[in-house]
């Protein structure tokens, strides 16, 4: 949802809107800011620190062995940003088979959960043993230039569907989310030319869920090629969001700017159609984007004004480099924030006012805090507690992907707070192109994840004076 987005979607009140570098406060929706008080019941400094090498402790010595070597490996950035390349490479010499076996007790099992519903039900239990909670992604997406044809929609449809089963059927937990890339059931050529068209033509958001309803109706600004299209991918999407209403929440992912508008537009109308209750489809914000706060702000205020849930998924962003090349190749305004430093700003900012609204209103509003940051982590924690907000009560969670940053999820599980892991599964061929494309958009986040090597070795230092001083 960009500035352009907002002047088509919210047309019974007139949106706020800030400009330039204006700090959104928490006195814009009409409570005050979080103030410092005499904590109840807070999570000891110390843990905070996410310093303990003993968070690793229900992990194997396999387990630990594998994450040291994985993430030595992730720290060189000429194996990070040539990764596609190399597994190719090395495919072909291997052949297809062999390849498999090669990668699949090592990167593979790091960050995949597995390949069938028995090897995805095993990885389930060991996090489920470890107080955590999975947040399944079918790992399929498009990006322009990669289109394919209604038949291949239908299958990621059916791939969704069974997604939406298993998150369900498995009891894995109680509260069950997955994850949802539009772009795996619409065309991103027709989310870019959405994207476009919303910038000078208004889209009525009642208009969208007539059509989620299978109306036969006629979007202006699209051929009828392209209408058929969209009709036929909000259908899919109405599909899951009926599979999933009062059984998984839904967390779509935000991509890129160029078709961001366009998915927002189409989250909303989700939000609009499945929300009335609780906030079973939620939308994703990228904080390391200039307009993320008036983003949330607005659709803080059109879940306001059109009656729905709003569903939260707070993170800082991954397409940091391709945006920057495409605003300096097109000639524009860079979209991304100056600095890290703004980044967090914006972050906490974003979080700092949602879970305000969730002390006030927590059936109304839901966010999971997805980041590997720990300052952001401590806030959250901090501002929970004084809030009054239960740590497993259903409305915070927090986020962190499979594979990494398992000494804050498991600190945090340990202190009773709801973790996710975002946990991609399939085939090692289905899920190479997903684990090359999140290698290279979180490399600045695998080559920073010296904290974490660091407490691996604690451990196995740790377990093996413990051995040596049993044998004695």
């Amino acid at each position: 949802m960009s500035s352009v987005l907002r002047l088509c979607i919210v047309h019974h009140h007139q949106p706020l809107r800030i400009m330039g570098t204006r700090m959104l406060t928490s006195e814009r929706v009409g409570f005050a800011p979080i103030r410092s008080h005499e904590l109840k019941d807070p999570v000891p400094p110390a843990l905070l620190s996410f310093k303990d090498p003993r968070a690793f402790q229900s992990k194997s010595w396999w387990e630990l062995i594998r994450a040291l070597g994985v993430f030595r490996l992730c720290s060189y950035p000429v194996l990070v940003n040539n990764c596609g390349k190399l597994m190719s490479f090395t495919r072909a010499v291997l052949g297809k088979r062999v390849f498999a076996m090669v990668l699949r007790p090592f990167v593979y099992a790091q960050f995949v959960a597995g390949e069938t519903e028995s090897e995805i039900a095993v990885s389930m239990e060991k996090m489920n043993s470890q107080g955590l909670h999975p947040m399944l992604a079918v790992p399929i997406e498009e990006d322009l230039g990669e289109s394919s044809g209604e038949k291949k929609y239908d299958d990621n449809l059916a791939a969704m569907l069974e997604c939406v089963h298993m998150s369900h059927s498995n009891a894995w937990s109680k509260d069950p989310m997955m994850q949802l890339k539009i772009t795996a059931l619409v065309s991103p050529e027709l989310c870019v030319k959405l994207t476009s068209l919303l910038k000078k033509q208004h889209y009525d958001l009642d208009l969208l869920v007539r059509a989620l309803d299978r109306e036969a109706v006629t979007f202006p600004g699209l051929s009828e090629t392209e209408n058929t299209h969209f009709l036929l991918g909000l259908n899919r999407l109405n599909q899951i969001g009926e599979a999933s209403v009062n059984k998984v929440r839904v967390l779509v992912d935000a991509e890129y700017t160029y078709m961001n508008p366009a998915l927002s537009l189409v989250t909303m109308a989700m939000m609009k159609k499945f929300n009335r209750d609780s906030a079973w489809i939620w939308n994703t914000y990228q904080c390391y984007l200039k307009e993320s706060r008036d983003l949330v702000f607005d659709a803080i205020h059109l879940s306001v004004d059109q009656s729905f849930c709003l569903g939260v998924k707070l993170v800082r962003g991954a397409y940091m480099d391709k945006e920057k090349k495409l605003a300096h190749k097109e000639g524009r305004e860079d979209p991304i924030h100056q600095s890290w430093e703004h980044t967090n700003n914006s972050y906490n900012g974003c979080l700092e006012v949602i879970l305000n609204l969730i002390s006030q209103q927590p059936d109304r509003y839901k966010i999971i805090v997805a980041t590997h940051n720990e300052e952001s982590v401590r806030k959250a924690v901090t501002w929970m507690t004084e809030l009054g907000i239960a740590r497993d009560g259903g409305s915070v969670c927090f986020g962190q992907l499979l594979g990494m940053c398992d000494h804050v999820s498991l600190t945090l599980a340990q202190q009773g707070f709801s973790v996710y892991k975002s946990v991609p599964y399939g085939s090692v061929d289905d899920t190479l192109p997903y684990l090359v494309r999140r290698a290279q958009e979180n490399r600045t986040v695998l080559q920073g994840i010296r904290k974490e090597r660091d407490l691996l070795k604690q451990e196995l230092r740790r377990r093996a004076r413990e051995k040596i001083t049993q044998a004695k």
